[in-house]
Formats: C-alpha cells, structure tokens, sequence
C-alpha cells in the first residue's frame, strides 16, 4: 500500500525538482531564440546566427539520451532517489556556470564552444532527471493509488511548462526593467545566476522523499545488472513503439515554444508580445496536462493521446496562418489553442505511460531512453523548420505543417500497436505495456 504522506511529498518534490530542472533547461531554449545570436554567435549574418543559436539548444537533446541511459542505469541499480539529487546538482551548476560565460568580443570562439559544452550538461542532466522524477511519482502510488497514476505521474511533466513560465518570465522581466542595451550587454545573464538558488530549494525538497515502495521491495530480491541490455533485448520493439508514440507531442513542443518564438519576431511582432503568449500559453498548460492526465486514468493513455495527436495533424495547418494575420490577439489564441489543449492531450499522459511500459528492473532506463530518443523531435524539430525556412521561398511554413501532421499519424499508429496501460501493475515480474508477442519478463542472465 502507498503511503499518503510519502506519495505527496514524492508528487511535490516531482514537479518542484522538474520546474527547477526545466526552468534552467528551457531558460536557454528562449535565450538561444532572443539573445545568444547577438551575444556569441555576433560574427554572422542575423538569419544565419539564428540557426547556428538554435543549432546550441538542439546539442542539449541530443545529450538527453546519454543522460537518460547513464543515470537509468545507475537509478535501477542503486536507486531513483540519489540519481535525482545528483542530476539536480549537475543542472544547476551548468546554468549557472552559462550565466557568467565570456561573450564572443570577449572570448572569441571558446565562448560559444563553452555554451555548447555547458548545454551538453545540461542536456545529460535533464535526460537523468525525468525518468526518476515520473517514477517517484508513479512508483509510489501503489494501491488505492493506483488507479490515479497517471495524475500523480503527470506533475513531472506539468513541471516542464511552469519552468517555461518562470524562465520567460525571468528573460522578459529582466529585459522591461533594464532595457534592451542593458539586457544584452548583462541583463541576460541574472535569470542563469538565479539557477544556484533553485537548486538550494530544489535540494531541500528532494532529501525528504524515501525511496519508492516498488524499487525497494525489487532491491530485495535481486536488480539487474545491465538494465540497458534487458530493454533493448526483451523489450525493444515496445522502446521503438514508446519513442514514436511521444515523438509527436516534442516536435508540438519545440515547435510553439521555440520555434515559433523566432518566426513570431521574424514576422513584425515585438519580442515582449511573442513571449507574453507563451507565458501565458504555457501557465495554462500546466492545467491542460494534469486534467487530460486525470482523464486518461478514467479513459485509458490511448484515448486522449491518439485524439490529439489527430487534432495537432489538423491543427499544424491552422498554426502559422493565424501567426501570419499579424493580430496579436490571434498570435496569443494560437498559442493557447496550441500549447494549453491540444499539446497536453499528448503529452500528459506519456509520463504514467513510459513508466507503464517496462518491468521494475529496467524501469528507468526503458521509460528514460523512450523518452529523452522521443525528445529529440524538440530539440531538432526548430533547427530543421528553421533550415527550411531560410531555403525556401512562400511555402515554408506549409512544409513545417506537414512535417508537424506526420509526426502525429506516426504516433497515432504507434500507439494503436501498444497495448494499453493505465490499469497494469507496476510491482508485476512482467511489463504492464508488454506488447502482444513480446513478454517483457525481465532477463535471467
């Protein structure tokens, strides 16, 4: 059985640790859109230090994988509690180290080679940091608790737009006071030196979860001693389904919260008005994911994910248009309709359904490296629209949208080939999401 005190210290500490981890992560995400292609990449054309801004950011999902196999490793052997304090250190460190990095006139070269490295950092620690966050959550809510799981779970991802509240929220409010000048020249940087003070709160929130129930009662038996080798071997056909299934939701996302940041600008909007819709877009985002979560406990994870998934394929095609009226009011409605409904459909329920789809002893690893290899879609989706927009006449953004559309049918067909998940039990020998044919037991070797 859960326990009640335990299960909402780990439900706080999930998404208090991943409005930390994201704040800084998607801190850099803004800055590369509105400041680093000014500040260290100033010796290119505007257009093409864009790209070469948005190029940085992507390195840190790329990292993401290596972060999640490294610290799922070490987190199915050892524990989901010390692989987050740790992952939580790293991010907070390579933030703040960004805050006071030299600038180009400054360093020459070595500064941007210092941001692309500290990015890495950062990457490899947020890719550590939300497998372990989703499974304190989920592996605490055993029993009764249960049958709420994908609510509990979902609070690490609602983290992730709240962090993009507070990091936008840091960037523009810095940039109104000081003023543009002043911003670029230094201003830029406070948002990054607050990360060493997050860091203290988030610490302090995360030493008083226990370990979860589900990992303590397997450690008394018997852990594995390659839980990488055990997913790619007994379950890589339902890691290959789990990493199409969320591909969609991060292309969605990098696409209306990076993206889309550097085209509104391009396009004749002011930068404090793009980023005041995403602010308020990513606030209400928080409510979209917990409630269409909650619902998913109610319907099943394939329900609510397959429908947006759809309406986002149809939706892609509405976006840019509504960005092109030039109305700010219109630029705001997209963002809400995009960020705050239908994205969270998606997205949501991936955090109880990557934990659903692998056994106890891989756990971390599997629902890690589905979903940091799914993550890539944000982190290269803005590069790739950007690319093509730069190389294409008129028809740009309609080659975006149907890139957007396919990603979605993809998922659509990913997720009718897993099985669902909601009511499967976590403390079973076998994978709760197994797919059919494939036993997901764990190995014996």
């Amino acid at each position: 059985m859960s326990n009640p005190i335990q299960l909402r210290r780990a439900v706080a500490s999930s998404f208090i640790g991943s409005v930390i981890e994201y704040y800084d992560f998607l801190l850099y995400a803004t800055a590369s859109a509105v400041v680093f292609s000014k500040v260290f990449f100033s010796n290119l054309d505007p257009l093409v230090a864009t790209v070469a801004s948005l190029g940085t950011f992507a390195t840190g999902y790329l990292a993401r994988p290596i972060g999640g196999v490294v610290f799922g490793h070490f987190g199915d052997r050892l524990g989901r509690k010390r692989m987050l304090v740790m992952t939580m250190v790293l991010m907070g460190v390579a933030s703040f180290l960004i805050g006071v990095l030299p600038t180009y006139e400054q360093a020459g070269v070595l500064a941007p080679i210092a941001l692309v490295l500290l990015r890495i950092v950062q990457g490899v620690a947020v890719g550590g940091e939300w497998g372990g966050a989703v499974l304190m959550s989920a592996e605490h809510a055993t029993g009764h608790a249960t049958a709420r799981r994908g609510l509990w779970a979902s609070f690490t991802n609602a983290g992730a737009p709240f962090g993009m509240v507070l990091s936008t929220g840091a960037l523009s409010g810095t940039a109104a006071v000081l003023g543009n000048d002043a911003f670029l020249a230094w201003g830029w940087r406070v948002p990054f030196l607050i990360s060493i003070v997050l860091l203290a709160i988030g610490l302090f929130v995360r030493t008083r979860v226990e370990e979860t129930p589900v990992f303590s009662a397997a450690l008394k038996e018997k852990v594995s001693r390659a839980p990488l080798m055990d997913v790619l071997r007994d379950q890589p056909r339902t890691l290959l389904l789990g990493v199409g299934v969320g591909l969609a939701a991060f292309v969605a996302q990098g696409t209306l919260t990076t993206f889309l940041i550097a085209y509104g600008v391009q396009s004749g909007f002011e930068r404090q008005t793009v980023l005041n819709g995403l602010t308020l877009s990513s606030g209400l985002a928080v409510v979209g994911i917990l409630g269409w979560s909650a619902l998913s406990d109610r319907v099943g994870r394939r329900p609510v994910v397959i429908t947006g998934a759809l309406i986002m394929a149809v939706y892609a095609f509405v976006l840019f248009p509504l960005v092109d009226s030039g109305s700010a009011a219109l630029l705001t409605i997209a963002l809400i309709l995009g960020q705050s409904i239908i994205h969270p459909l998606m997205y949501g329920p991936l955090a109880a359904l990557y934990t659903e789809l692998f056994s106890t002893r891989s756990r971390y690893t599997g629902a890690s490296l589905g979903y940091q290899l799914a993550g890539l879609g944000a982190g290269l989706a803005p590069v790739l629209f950007a690319q093509i927009m730069a190389s294409s006449g008129g028809g740009g953004t309609f080659i975006v949208s149907a890139v957007i559309a396919a990603a979605c049918l993809l998922a659509v067909a990913c997720t009718l080939a897993l099985k669902e998940t909601s009511r499967g039990d976590l403390t079973a020998d076998t994978a709760p999401g197994a797919v059919a044919g494939v036993t997901g037991a764990p190995s014996q070797r």
